[in-house]
């Protein structure tokens, strides 16, 4: 499913040459639920980002369900972002005039649905995360758990080939991160769904197929 073959990351500050990822190897299976655990700063962010094509590594091989991101085109690495990868944000990023329906809804309107349809769709998966009851209430009416169950939800209407999950429980109390984390699981579990979720927290041990560590760029052994 995803493949990264000595993959480095360097950014420029000035002068000053940043190395963010230093030759990542890493093979994700399909249906796969992997955590990658670090400090803030250890690069899995980026990681994440690369792993999304939301941007490019400084050199090094991305495979991404079948296709090698490096050779796809703009459009075409737009199409692939869009249709075959959802990202969970630790901010859940919920637009705020609308609905949490209209939210999840979104991407499959922007894909060229109708409006009906993507509603009935957003009306399932907001089933899937719990939140039937709130579906007509605006993100400032919910609480943060709540917020984040409706980002995935929005993460998968378009059913991705892979989830990425940037910190999704770092704005949660302990008892809201324990059910978006349960969601993850449960959603892996009952759609096979493959999932790549970086944390520093240590509680994600207990939900993932296999958790990696990182530190300064790299993997750790």
């Amino acid at each position: 499913m995803i493949e990264l073959t000595e993959v480095t990351k360097t950014y420029r500050r000035g002068p000053e040459e940043i190395q963010a990822l230093r030759r990542i190897n890493l093979a994700i299976g399909s249906g796969e639920f992997l955590a990658v655990r670090g400090k803030s700063g250890c690069g899995k962010s980026t990681l994440l980002h690369i792993i999304g094509g939301l941007e490019p590594p400084t050199s090094g091989l991305v495979v991404v369900d079948g296709r090698d991101l490096a050779r796809l085109s703009d459009q075409e690495l737009t199409q692939f972002r869009r249709d075959r990868v959802g990202v969970v944000f630790q901010s859940f990023n919920l637009l705020p005039l609308l609905t949490l329906e209209e939210n999840v809804a979104l991407p499959r309107v922007l894909q060229g649905h109708s409006y009906s349809r993507a509603r009935e769709e957003a009306a399932h998966w907001l089933s899937e995360v719990e939140l039937t009851s709130r579906r007509g209430h605006k993100p400032h009416q919910v609480s943060g758990g709540e917020m984040q169950r409706a980002a995935i939800a929005r993460a998968l209407i378009n059913r991705p080939a892979v989830l990425l999950a940037d910190e999704p429980t770092g704005n949660l109390d302990s008892i809201s991160a324990a059910q978006v984390l349960e969601l993850f699981a449960r959603l892996h579990r009952n759609w096979s769904q493959t999932v790549v979720l970086v944390s520093h927290a240590a509680e994600i041990t207990a939900y993932a197929d296999r958790v990696v560590s990182m530190q300064d760029g790299s993997l750790l052994p």
